[in-house]
């Protein structure tokens, strides 16, 4: 019996939670670890799925590097980067999407499709959803974005929508999108109540190894220059910070290799990761 109470208290913890996010839009970020292990996947999915159900609008957008780089070296090639982008030649370009689309993408919407997910899948060039143009000659066909336009997906609501990070310029070329970055500009064309990033840390660790659980915008200058913030960590809360500057209401960096993390950072009183406001 306690169980069950402990159950329920759960679910009654959760309740103004469910109240005030019925009929928002959130934006997931689905990355690292998370999208490799098929246990970490599932719950991901769930955690999603369940959204959902309660009344929350969901845009996932997803990476896939680990799988271009194993699909690029076994064609004898080796990847390049320059800056943490892939520089993305003609036939690089076609892997990428080839990818993304042809298996992580498809399998995303498929997961979803056996929780009882109603869910369509899209490439970022599709329907018009992310313009894009050359960001840098030295590095190919990676995009920088010019434009989202939600339009497709505002009249597919019912749907959990998961879109692959490929942009489309004025003369028709595929451009290769950075993931964090096409889920944060399509959270703030979205006027999103949240972008979740799923990585494979607890969130922002200060320097005694502890989690941040909330970080203002106005703080995010002084934790570069004080080294709290480093390495890949940088473009991601930098990256954060901009968005709540342009109309997303928070941004939360969690650990998607905990079990319903998801669910835990947005339905309880504590959370479990790093949120930027």
């Amino acid at each position: 019996m306690e169980k069950l109470i402990a159950k329920a208290d759960i679910l009654i913890e959760a309740l103004p939670y469910i109240r005030k996010f019925c009929g928002k839009t959130f934006v997931v970020k689905f990355g690292g670890k998370a999208m490799l292990e098929a246990s970490f996947k599932a719950s991901v999915v769930e955690d999603i799925a369940l959204l959902k159900y309660i009344g929350v609008n969901t845009i996932v957008v997803h990476g896939g590097g680990p799988e271009i780089t194993s699909a690029i070296e076994k064609t004898g090639r080796k990847t390049e980067f320059i800056n943490g982008l892939r520089v993305t030649d003609k036939e690089t370009m076609t892997i990428v999407e080839s990818v993304l689309m042809n298996r992580v993408n498809k399998e995303i919407v498929s997961l979803f499709k056996k929780h009882h997910g109603k869910a369509g899948g899209y490439s970022g060039k599709e329907h018009g959803l992310i313009a894009a143009k050359q960001m840098d000659p030295a590095l190919g066909y990676v995009g920088k974005i010019e434009h989202i336009d939600l339009s497709f997906l505002e009249k597919n609501s019912d749907q959990i929508h998961v879109i692959a990070p490929i942009g489309r310029g004025k003369d028709g070329q595929s451009y290769n999108i950075n993931a964090d970055d096409a889920a944060a500009e399509i959270a703030i064309a979205a006027k999103a109540e949240k972008l979740l990033i799923l990585t494979d840390v607890n969130g922002v660790l200060d320097r005694e190894k502890k989690l941040l659980s909330t970080i203002r915008v106005s703080e995010v200058k002084k934790l570069v220059e004080e080294g709290v913030l480093a390495g890949g960590m940088i473009p991601k809360v930098t990256g954060a910070a901009s968005a709540v500057q342009r109309g997303v209401k928070k941004v939360h960096i969690i650990n998607g290799n905990i079990k319903h993390s998801l669910l835990l950072e947005i339905f309880t009183d504590k959370g479990i990761g790093t949120e930027i406001l």
